[in-house]
């Protein structure tokens, strides 16, 4: 995957794409009780039929909701000690010293506030556990909230241990942590290819860095979603093909499963749109899945790199600019001066690609806005060959690149 440039509604003289969502990162009751009923094929008389009908297709649908809810507390009794809080601190003796202020308390004014002292919590979510020696995947921005000095994780039981970060996907909001213990509960990492809309789904989190374990329940509301999420520092971050769900998911969830009714993580929960009510995001759990295998491997996340940074070409953009096509990937700069639009020495760079060239297809497959470059990228292995069909300079050609290793 490759460093698109952000496409914001609110950056003038930047294409817009209408695919893509603003929504915020998640650091800081239950939704969706399914029910049926039976129809038959006479209509709507036929349906409400006699008292006896009526009779078992109440049986149906109170077994179908006890099923569910029976099949909902399993789960969460499953998975819950597995699921643990993730504490930032930060030593503010360092910053500001032991010592009080000449200012401090100055005639008791409310406003003339003493700085923190000592240890202090900065910032929390959620992560869960993935191998009994203690290996804990989470978001990224939570493994990386500015200023930390440590972590601490604190398990459902209220155990709490020291964590170091092992490794942070590049392109992903996705990250690896570690504490030193053995026999610990694990969560089972299932199949996010299999999701499916309409799936129910059920969400654990450390809500509000307050309501350690908290669970709430919803569906698969969309798949293959692209959004622009921020921390409300500035720093805004494009994830594509993200789970959208209705689970309701708040500020502290950022790390923690989004679960099938199997208990099987199919998601790490990352973002909510805060303009509307039950819309969260969740990373596909095939992500981590991957990264954690190159992890084990390599001892570090790798992953397939081209080396450039695009935009991705749709209708709207090809009428705005009088390109010739309305898909593909438009080679381009990024907002500074030192965003180049190829990396020099890159894959990208040995295979001739220059700022403005459209690459049209990878290997066969269009790059479209339903599968877009960082996508196609994510398919391929390190080391591969590709081949590109690049529109450049009015004329289309293919060309050859080998994909290299990218690392944080």
């Amino acid at each position: 995957m490759e460093h698109p440039t952000p496409e914001s509604p609110s950056r003038p003289g930047q294409p817009t794409l209408a695919t893509i969502i603003i929504v915020s990162f998640l650091v800081g009751g239950m939704s969706g009780g399914i029910f049926g009923v039976a129809a038959t094929k006479g209509g709507l008389s036929n349906f409400l039929g006699s008292p006896v009908q009526r009779g078992v297709s109440n049986v149906n649908v109170s077994t179908i909701a006890l099923q569910e809810e029976s099949a909902t507390v399993d789960v969460v009794k499953k998975v819950n000690p597995a699921v643990v809080s993730i504490i930032a601190k930060k030593d503010f003796s360092k910053v500001f010293g032991n010592q009080n202020t000449p200012l401090d308390d100055f005639f008791g004014l409310p406003f003339l506030k003493t700085p923190p002292r000592g240890i202090q919590t900065i910032g929390s979510g959620t992560g869960f556990i993935i191998s009994s020696d203690g290996t804990i995947v989470t978001n990224k921005h939570v493994a990386t909230i500015e200023g930390a000095d440590e972590f601490v994780v604190v398990m459902n039981d209220q155990q709490t241990f020291d964590a170091n970060v092992l490794a942070t996907d590049p392109t992903n909001d996705v990250a690896f942590m570690k504490i030193e213990a053995k026999d610990l509960p694990t969560v089972e990492l299932g199949d996010s290819d299999s999701a499916q809309v309409g799936d129910t789904v059920i969400a654990i989190g450390n809500v509000l860095g307050q309501y350690r374990n908290s669970v709430t329940k919803g569906v698969i509301s969309g798949l293959a979603r692209t959004i622009r999420a921020g921390d409300g520092s500035g720093q805004v971050e494009t994830l594509r093909n993200v789970i959208q769900t209705d689970a309701a998911i708040n500020q502290g969830n950022s790390g923690g499963p989004l679960l099938n009714l199997a208990g099987q993580a199919i998601g790490i929960n990352t973002a909510i749109d805060r303009e509307g009510q039950l819309i969260g995001f969740a990373i596909p759990i095939n992500v981590p899945k991957r990264d954690l295998d190159s992890l084990k491997k390599t001892g570090k996340i790798e992953q397939p790199y081209l080396g450039i940074r695009y935009i991705l070409i749709n209708q709207a953009i090809k009428e705005a600019n009088d390109l010739a096509v309305d898909y593909g990937a438009l080679v381009v700069r990024g907002d500074t001066r030192d965003e180049l639009a190829v990396i020099p020495g890159g894959p990208a760079d040995k295979a001739g690609l220059v700022e403005n060239d459209i690459i049209l297809e990878i290997d066969g497959q269009k790059i479209t806005e339903d599968h877009d470059l960082a996508q196609a990228l994510s398919e391929k292995t390190i080391g591969q060959t590709v081949t590109l069909k690049v529109f450049s300079k009015g004329k289309e050609k293919t060309v050859q690149a080998t994909l290299e290793a990218r690392t944080e």
